[in-house]
């Protein structure tokens, strides 16, 4: 199928993101089904033109197609989307994989590890699919929050893929007037800066709950992307990706923006509340409650020193108090800042 046209889409997973894209999608022209778990969100979309579950505010495209199955989300497809929460993402597709079409490409959208094998998404797919082509995998990444992307309102991103011209392709289908979408072969760096950075917004998080101040944050952002690219040039990472769209950009976003889950998690968590209370609390998964676990293992897998990371699962898994997990960060060991 590599190298044919576009033309159908087949979408897994209807949280707000996935609806968001697949929405984008269908308005572009393309065949797109998508694929619910939940029978009341199927029931929204398919009576009301609505996720009023996941993504209220938006009216979905008529045509827009939801579905129960993954047969009839994948049968005929030119692409597949996955956009299943990371700690049930190597499940879901165990499921699917026998419907999925022949040589179409990959595209997952989920930011995240998974806690028992430290594997990224394409690394959970190709566990999955040994025969599976790197060429055949890309990830979508980048500074974007799902209800800002369906109001419309400019948005940049950037897709990973190691086949080139397939990054390209892909670039093509999700490209709109208001959804810029870059390319790079990065892929192992675009993956980790999309789950990595949802750790380091929990600690932003608890900094703006506790009054810490901008500088503070300023600082955690800096450090966070330091332990980030460290851990990920050591992986085989790309340096120059910390830099981009799902670097640097995306960790902004989701340490500043009201709309992170992730922050919102560490607000809640400086509140005083119980992290178990947050969690049954929230609609939609905070990636960056399972990914810290991940990234601890990983960190000493490969030697790498992660100081934020580390204080973030201390305060998460150990009960650790947060104003003390910040005087252990400011007065550990004095380093030069480029080491």
């Amino acid at each position: 199928m590599e190298g044919t046209q576009i033309s159908s889409i087949g979408v897994i997973g209807a949280g707000a993101w996935g609806t968001t894209l697949a929405n984008l999608l269908v308005e572009k022209g393309y065949r797109v089904s998508l694929w619910v778990r939940e029978e009341e969100v199927f029931n929204q979309i398919k009576e009301k033109g609505v996720n009023e579950t996941f993504l209220p505010e938006t009216r979905l495209h008529p045509q827009l197609e939801p579905v129960r199955t993954f047969r009839e989300a994948l049968r005929g497809k030119d692409l597949v989307l996955m956009v299943v929460p990371s700690h049930v993402f190597r499940d879901v597709f165990m499921e699917l994989k026998s419907h999925l079409p022949k040589g179409a490409p990959i595209v997952t959208a989920t930011k995240g590890i998974e806690n028992e094998t430290l594997m990224t998404m394409s690394q959970v797919i190709r566990s999955v699919l040994p025969a599976c082509s790197e060429g055949r995998l890309a990830c979508l990444a980048g500074p974007s929050f799902a209800k800002e992307v369906s109001m419309k309102r400019p948005t940049a991103v950037t897709i990973a893929c190691k086949d080139v011209k397939q990054a390209e392709r892909i670039q093509h289908t999700f490209y709109t007037e208001f959804f810029r979408v870059y390319t790079t072969n990065d892929l192992m760096g675009v993956e980790l800066c999309g789950a990595l950075k949802n750790v380091i917004a929990i600690a932003a998080g608890v900094a703006d709950g506790l009054s810490f101040g901008h500088n503070a944050r300023a600082a955690l952002i800096t450090r966070g992307l330091a332990e980030i690219a460290r851990l990920g040039v050591s992986m085989g990472a790309n340096p120059l990706t910390f830099a981009g769209l799902a670097g640097l950009g995306d960790l902004v976003l989701t340490c500043t923006g009201d709309l992170s889950r992730n922050r919102t998690v560490g607000l809640k968590i400086a509140q005083g509340m119980d992290l178990e209370e947050i969690v049954a609390g929230m609609k939609t998964v905070a990636e960056g409650v399972k990914t810290c676990a991940s990234a601890i293992q990983l960190g000493e897998k490969m030697g790498v020193e992660l100081p934020i990371t580390s204080q973030v699962y201390e305060v998460l898994y150990r009960s650790k108090d947060p104003r003390e997990a910040l005087r252990d960060v400011m007065t550990r060991d004095l380093k030069a800042e480029l080491d």
